[in-house]
């Protein structure tokens, strides 16, 4: 059963589609990319979004390993051993006495020698009495061949109560489970908000460019109007020299913007996983830029958020729920080291030779069942210390969820007020946009006519490029506010 969440595995087919489509693009030569395209391949390709997705997969592991603690486990141990010498019970044949049933006394006496003529046992050097006749056992019968001795047993272990660790260590490790699909989850948000920042800059930066060489224009075109008119007499070489710094300043920066569009292409393509000097057109240059400003101009934004609503999508504020779910179950766990522990163990024990039937050279073994209970008695305050220490990793990570929940409220409150900042801001630069267009053309029509100097026209050619300029970093800061506001909503992943 696949234990990547459902979003990972949305996002991974939508990455799988898109990164096909661009493949196919690229191959045809031409075709725009969609800031949509750029999010899936960033996701399919980013290494950590990677090594996120495997941590997932290792906490579900983690997981099964956790609940077949509940089920009985099987062993085998089996072993070979070679010993040198065998094994004697005696150091020698032994002589041992033995004894006859004396009617008169209901008893055994030992037969002993006897003197003829009083009838009394004898004694023997030693002062002990000498025994008739004698029982022999060898010393060959009472020795075991033990060269090669093999031996196994199959066991098997049933956990009755384990003071609530297994328990706890199931919980535990599916909280884990949750806590590295949230923080997957927060790597891809982080993702596509870079994805965004670089694709939006480069967009900003084509526009910046088409604008620079509009500029350009612009100054080569009335470089060429006050050469003219120097020639006839009517402007002076001043004027013209004037006109030429401004016109030798705008290359400068023109080559400034192309260096950086460059950067920016680089940083994109490495961003969406592609080499860095893969270079694509995307779907939001030239005029897209501005008639797609109005869309994020009209979406209204909210004045006020449920922020149970919040914290329940944001996934960095899920995984530390999950961190201090975590923490509680490590408690539980520390707990049940203080705990009783009773579990159920069988077993079968072989071995060759065996003793089982006399000593014999066979393999034979036998079954055997039995109880086993650990009770804690004293520890000197380890267990108990060890709880107390888990206690308190859980009131921190509480702490911490608090303190992250109050810095959420002010990230989107924050968010939302400069959300519509850049709303606000978009619609005067656009104001300041007509003005400065009508601005220039009224300029350049009474510098033909004669009405205005090369100064009234450059100061209103450099007020129509600022106003330009405004309006296309007021157009893409709206976007990336936006972008912005729903990551700290939580709703930038699809």
């Amino acid at each position: 059963m696949s234990i990547i969440p459902k979003t990972g595995a949305l996002l991974l087919t939508v990455a799988l589609t898109a990164a096909g489509a661009f493949a196919q693009t690229c191959a045809e030569g031409g075709g725009a990319v969609s800031l949509d395209s750029c999010r899936a391949m960033a996701l399919q390709n980013n290494k950590e979004l990677k090594i996120a997705a495997q941590a997932v997969k290792k906490a579900g592991y983690q997981n099964k390993e956790a609940f077949s603690a509940y089920l009985p486990a099987f062993d085998f141990a089996g072993g070979y051993m070679y010993n040198q010498r065998n094994i004697s019970i005696f150091d020698s044949d032994q002589l041992l006495p033995t004894k006859t049933f004396d009617p008169s006394k209901g008893t055994y006496e030992f037969n002993l020698v006897t003197n003829p003529q009083t009838g009394m046992p004898i004694k023997g050097p030693n002062g002990e009495f000498i025994p008739s006749t004698v029982a022999l056992i060898p010393k060959d019968a009472m020795t075991f061949d033990i060269h090669n001795v093999f031996f196994g047993a199959v066991t098997l272990t049933q956990p009755v109560f384990m003071g609530g660790k297994i328990v706890a260590m199931n919980k535990l490790t599916k909280a884990a489970q949750r806590l590295a699909e949230s923080m997957h989850n927060a790597g891809a948000e982080n993702v596509i908000y870079a994805v965004d920042a670089a694709y939006w800059q480069v967009v900003s930066l084509q526009a910046k460019h088409e604008l620079a060489v509009s500029y350009v224009n612009l100054l080569d075109s009335l470089s060429r109007n006050v050469h003219l008119m120097v020639d006839e007499g009517v402007a002076t070489r001043s004027d013209a020299l004037t006109v030429d710094v401004k016109l030798n300043s705008a290359q400068v920066d023109l080559v400034k913007v192309e260096n950086g569009l460059t950067l920016s292409r680089m940083l994109l393509a490495q961003t969406c996983g592609l080499p860095v000097n893969t270079v694509f057109p995307l779907a939001d240059e030239g005029t897209c830029l501005t008639s797609g400003a109005e869309a994020y101009e009209a979406a209204p934004v909210a004045n006020s958020y449920d922020m149970e609503d919040v914290y329940s999508r944001r996934p960095d504020l899920r995984a530390l729920g999950e961190a201090v779910e975590i923490a509680r179950q490590q408690k539980n766990v520390a707990r049940a080291s203080m705990l009783p522990n009773l579990a159920i163990v069988g077993a079968y024990s072989f071995s060759d030779p065996n003793m089982f039937d006399g000593f014999k050279k066979r393999v034979k073994g036998a079954f055997s069942v039995g109880a086993m209970l650990t009770i804690p008695l004293w520890h000197w305050g380890g267990n108990y210390n060890k709880y107390k220490a888990a206690e308190s990793d859980e009131i921190s990570r509480r702490l911490a969820l608090e303190d992250a929940r109050d810095l959420v409220d002010l990230q989107v409150n924050q968010a939302s007020f400069k959300t519509k900042e850049a709303q606000k801001t978009y619609e005067m630069t656009t104001a300041n946009l007509r003005k400065a267009d009508e601005n220039l053309r009224t300029a350049r029509l009474a510098f033909r006519e004669g009405m205005a100097t090369t100064d009234n026209v450059m100061e209103a050619q450099t007020a129509w490029l600022k106003a330009h300029s405004e309006q296309i970093d007021a157009a893409i800061d709206m976007r990336l506010c936006r972008t912005y506001l729903e990551k700290s909503l939580g709703t930038l992943v699809p």
